[in-house]
């Protein structure tokens, strides 16, 4: 019984490792995003200027 319940223990430690994992991964891409946000305004506004 107790290998059963190690075994759910290692599971959940998992999924909560994967998930803070992703939510790392997802504040990167978010960052990313405003930069390439960023950029395309200033090209925007240098393609007007021209």
């Amino acid at each position: 019984m107790i290998y059963l319940f190690m075994a759910y223990t290692a599971i959940w430690v998992l999924i909560s490792v994967y998930l803070i994992i992703l939510g790392k991964r997802q504040e990167r891409i978010v960052k990313q995003i405003e930069y390439i946000k960023e950029l395309q305004g200033k090209q925007m506004t240098d393609f007007n200027r021209e």
